[in-house]
């Protein structure tokens, strides 16, 4: 008898020695690995046979289900410890596992057999080499060889001849071997398992391994709670056959998370069809049968009203919808009807799911304060319909959540966790919570938006925000730009994006006449208006102002009569300003209006004489004057008409500032008034861009424009001179929509309602056959404002004019996504701006100077002494920078959201795609780790290395910095140059995604090529070389970011971890880019 320490004396010395040529070997172990085998390779080539018997259940077929996780895996990591066992992971990372694999195969099949136990009695192990026994031996790997260490404080094994046991062992073996009851044959399933370690791999089952040792926590997280739930049939719907892939993808991500949040922001980009996303998620909770609202604004109503409406034109109307449609207004609203809904007797506490559409109009939260408190929308929203009544699900559909606010953000995710965040804090896998989560994210945008402009990059942003941060991100939004669209998705079924000409810009000056007015003349006069006519109160005699104490505070909201007076004072004056920039002829009304306001009350001042004379005042709620975002602003929906005595005020003063202003304006009237249409620059620019456009087309024989203006005053005067003019000239037809009134067109007998008008104009898309049956009605022109620049498909047009700029530029790209969509059939399209005639920082100065001039005014009477703060400064430079690229190309929307894209940092995609994965495949759960494709570089995908990495000992990610640890993924260049670290998951995944996605066969050609240049992976110098400079790498990055946050508030992650190298990582698998 003798014993093996395995330290001094190791088995595996022993047996190189007791294994001869024609050896039999008999081994009883609960594992068997290649390693093991590579160790003996020369004497177990040599054997004459091995028989191996498993002694747990291993390689069996199961009798069990596998829902007894907890037989499941301990069975799993023993048949996966063929390619080696936790302890071997140094030998799996030189890379040459597939080398090995091979040739253990070829051996087994010649020389071996596998038998397993099938029950669950215990068996010890032992080995024995001709008439030697060895024992106890627990597995047949590396660490059992004496090879490595493993985490065994001792291994003593004890070697015995069979003349001192009586030949015991090989009796018991063989009794053993030959009891059919207690094992079962598994040469061949363990010959199969081998050989994949050794198979070439699809790239597309490389993305979907990753994808599951990366998040198949979460799979075992899925309760069918939160997912949903196919036995609905909603997969069987119209709406959802109808929908794009990326469109599906999204919708069952919505419904993971409105369950588990309760929330969720799709800011999908414009033209990616929200609406129809939003309508399969509806349908999906009414076959639940819960009840729904859609909450959108005005003008987007006849859209929702139309798909659940038993119409012709309903693609859907086979779904039945029944959700209900109210208009944001009508939050504020008590009484009336509306959209058919009779608001007395509505029941608002009774949606389970609320669907806001263009939610960012509740993006400033809520506000309120007096006794009867009256409550903004937003609040009316959380309590009437959110709070009250059944627990409320809310989904909101806006493409651009964030101004430049991350607090807009959280004022909508509020709307989800009724205001109360420990709601969300408990289900968010944060360690703070939202609220702080936010503060520090604004605090970092704050910090980066002072940066200078060449470094305020949106790589600079996510590197400043912290990990909690993508978190909520990533658990309650999703957000998809074109360009993902494009790269990510196959869109064969899609068609393209059309090709966006750079923009045109033009400078018309305001006329031709000689010795007429210009631009800046007006601008000074403009600003020299003191607008006194919009703030009779701020006249009233101090003495005399307790009795008009009540009216100063509207019932309650923050709002007095004072700030409300400014208010409409400030928008008036930039108003003017908007006027001018877009149509004389809409600026002279204004002017006349005013004027006339201010001479009828100059008159009754000047009837005043008794002090009986009482001043009604004239209420400026005429709010078709103002672009649409102006209309929007709370001076309009509060107060009421004010009476003011005149004796209570200090009159005087306010006829001198009266008729000074009624002196200007007339001014202003009289320099202006000879600029007729036929002298008025930009309308001739205009009529010359419409010839140009019909004599030589962009796509063959689209005659199609869509001209934008911000004011319906405008889009009458152009109505006006235009129509005739393409009647005349080319036999064309022209419209007018403006969201006030019905539309106009020019043919007869055509009903000009919005619907009808659109129709006409984008057949295709809009689907005029089935419509109006028989109609060949066609408009070429269509003028109008805003009021369609949201939520409309017009893609049968390929030309749009902007006819003034919109002071958002935002608003200009809203406009562009009419014609700028998915599946356009034109090849390009183009986009004309028409700019003021001056050069653009003098327009934006200009423009910031009216803003300030009015604030000063506003400030005198608040006491607060900075006129314009940092943050309206950051605003104005950042709109420069917006306007000037506008003029260069056609920007995206979430490149112009300064930086805040929230399009660049979910996971979630990745889960859903798993999880689809795994509903039709389960190789990935026994396929071994170190496994690899070859795929094709690209332009954008150089040659080199992706690595996926574990971090085995938890020593890496203390500091949270990494989303997804312990998983680590390393994209390197042949030239060891680091192309994207770990820190950068998202950018990774979909790096992986676009290499991988939907190559379901080997790349043969690529892969003969690497194998020749590896000699069938036995020499993988080079890889393996790569491989420790991607490790290096994560602990040079973490090194890095451990520096930055010495310097940091918040405290250092230096000293929390220490990684030491390769051994601290094991390699899942990897992907070579040739």
């Amino acid at each position: 008898m003798q014993i093996l320490d395995n330290i001094n004396q190791t088995v595996r010395s022993d047996l190189q020695v007791s294994i001869k040529k024609g050896s039999k070997v008999s081994i009883a172990a609960a594992c068997f690995s290649i390693y093991a085998y590579q160790e003996l390779k020369k004497q177990l080539d040599s054997i004459d046979e091995l028989r191996f018997i498993f002694t747990s259940p291993t390689f069996i077929q199961e009798k069990i289900p596998k829902e007894k996780r907890e037989f499941y895996i301990p069975r799993l990591n023993r048949e996966r410890s063929l390619y080696g066992t936790d302890f071997e992971i140094k030998l799996r990372n030189e890379l040459t596992q597939k080398a090995i694999a091979k040739e253990c195969a070829n051996w087994v099949r010649q020389k071996v057999t596998f038998k397993s136990n099938v029950t669950q009695e215990q068996m010890m192990g032992f080995l024995t080499v001709n008439e030697s026994t060895y024992m106890p031996i627990n597995g047949f790997t590396t660490v059992d060889l004496g090879c490595e260490r493993g985490n065994n404080a001792y291994y003593p094994v004890q070697k015995t001849e069979s003349y001192e046991n009586g030949r015991y062992f090989l009796k018991l073996f063989e009794e053993l071997w030959n009891d059919e009851k207690k094992l079962q044959n598994v040469t061949e399933i363990v010959l199969d398992s081998i050989s994949t370690a050794y198979r070439e791999n699809s790239p597309d089952f490389i993305y979907f391994f990753t994808l599951y040792n990366i998040f198949n926590e979460f799979l075992e997280d899925i309760s069918e709670d939160v997912l949903p739930n196919e036995a609905t049939g909603f997969k069987q719907s119209k709406i959802w056959n109808l929908l794009y892939n990326f469109q599906k993808d999204a919708v069952l991500a919505i419904i993971n998370k409105l369950e588990k949040y309760n929330g969720c922001i799709l800011a999908d980009s414009v033209g990616l069809g929200k609406t129809f996303t939003a309508l399969a998620v509806i349908k999906y909770y009414e076959n639940r049968n819960k009840s729904v609202l859609v909450l959108c604004p005005k003008k987007l109503s006849e859209n929702w009203n139309t798909y659940k409406g038993n119409y012709i034109n309903n693609p859907i109307a086979e779904d039945r919808l029944r959700y209900d449609v109210l208009y944001h207004t009508d939050l504020s609203r008590e009484h009336g009807k509306s959209n058919g809904i009779d608001l007395d007797r509505l029941n608002w506490g009774n949606y389970d799911l609320v669907v806001i559409d263009e939610s960012h109009n509740f993006r400033n939260g809520g506000e309120i304060s007096g006794e009867d408190a009256k409550e903004n929308r937003y609040l009316k929203l959380m309590n009437k319909v959110i709070r009250a009544g059944v627990r409320t699900k809310v989904l909101m559909l806006s493409a651009t959540p964030v101004n430049n606010r991350f607090i807009d953000l959280k004022n909508q995710l509020a709307l989800a966790y009724e205001g109360d965040s420990t709601q969300i804090n408990e289900k968010l896998d944060t360690s703070t919570s939202i609220d702080e989560i936010f503060r520090r994210a604004q605090k970092a945008f704050n910090v980066w938006s002072r940066l200078p402009a060449e470094e305020r990059t949106t790589d600079a942003l996510l590197k400043m925000l912290d990990f909690d941060f993508f978190e909520v991100l990533d658990s309650v939004t999703i957000a998809r730009s074109r360009r993902h669209i494009e790269k990510y998705y196959d869109t064969t079924d899609i068609g393209k994006f059309p090709e966006r000409l750079k923009p045109i810009s033009l400078r018309p000056c305001l006329t031709d006449l000689g010795d007429a007015i210009n631009y800046n003349q007006i601008y000074e006069l403009l600003i020299s208006l003191n607008l006194s006519i919009y703030t009779p109160t701020y006249y009233i005699m101090s003495s005399r102002l307790s009795k008009y104490e009540d009216l100063t505070h509207n019932k309650g909201t923050s709002l007095t009569q004072k700030g409300r007076e400014e208010g409409i004072r400030r928008l008036m004056s930039i108003n003017l300003l908007k006027r001018l920039e877009s149509s004389v002829y809409a600026f002279r009304l204004t002017i006349d209006r005013v004027y006339q306001l201010i001479q009828s009350t100059i008159e009754t001042i000047h009837a005043y004489q008794s002090g009986e004379q009482i001043l009604d005042l004239q209420e400026l709620s005429d709010a078709d004057e103002f672009d649409l975002d102006d209309q929007n602003t709370d001076y309009f929906s509060v107060g009421r008409k004010i009476k003011i005595d005149l004796s209570d005020m200090d009159y005087l003063s306010w006829l001198q500032d009266l008729e000074k202003d009624a002196e200007n304006l007339q001014l202003l009237s009289l320099m202006i008034g000879d600029i007729t249409p036929e002298h008025d620059t930009k309308l001739q620019t205009l009529l010359n861009l419409v010839r140009e456009k019909q004599e030589h087309p962009i796509n063959p024989g689209n005659r199609k424009i869509i001209i934008f203006t911000a004011f319906s005053d405008t889009a009458d005067y152009l109505y006006q001179q235009v129509a005739p003019f393409v009647k005349q000239n080319f036999e064309l037809n022209t419209a007018e929509v403006t969201g006030t009134v019905d539309g106009k067109t020019t043919i007869p007998h055509l009903r000009a309602d919005l619907n009808t008008v659109l129709t006409c104009f984008s057949p295709i898309s809009k689907g005029r056959d089935i419509l109006m049956p028989g109609s060949t009605a066609e408009l070429d022109i269509l003028i109008a404002t805003d009021c369609i620049s949201e939520g409309q498909n017009l893609q049968d047009c390929d030309y749009l004019i902007n006819y003034d700029i919109h002071w958002n530029p935002v608003r200009i790209i809203q406009r562009f996504g009419r014609i700028d969509r998915i599946g356009s059939r034109n090849q390009v399209i183009q986009l004309v701006n028409f700019w003021p005639d001056m050069d653009l920082d003098e327009y934006i100065n200009l423009k910031s100077r009216v803003e300030t001039r009015m604030k000063i005014s506003v400030l005198t009477s608040t006491g607060d002494d900075d006129p314009i703060n940092a943050e309206e400064k950051g605003d104005l430079e950042y709109r420069r920078q917006q306007l000037k690229r506008l003029q260069e190309e056609v920007v995206d929307i979430e490149e112009m959201s300064s930086g805040i894209s929230i399009m660049d940092l979910g996971l979630n995609e990745f889960r859903l795609d798993l999880l689809e994965y795994m509903k039709h495949h389960h190789d990935v759960e026994t396929t071994p780790h170190g496994m690899h494709a070859v795929v094709p570089a690209r332009e954008d995908a150089p040659a080199g290395a992706i690595f996926v990495l574990r971090n085995v000992n938890d020593s890496v990610n203390v500091d949270h910095r990494n989303r997804i640890h312990p998983f680590y993924m390393v994209y390197i260049g042949m030239d060891g140059e680091i192309l994207c670290d770990y820190l950068n998951p998202k950018q990774m995944l979909d790096t992986i995604r676009l290499l991988c996605r939907g190559k379901t066969e080997p790349i043969s050609d690529l892969c003969r090529k690497f194998n020749q240049e590896t000699d069938d992976d036995r020499n993988m110098a080079e890889m393996s070389e790569l491989l420790s400079e991607a490790v290096n790498s994560i602990i040079d990055v973490k090194e890095e970011s451990d520096i930055d946050s010495l310097f940091k508030s918040g405290g250092t992650t230096a000293l929390l971890s220490q990684v030491s190298g390769l051994d601290d990582f094991e390699l899942i698998c990897f992907l070579v880019v040739k």
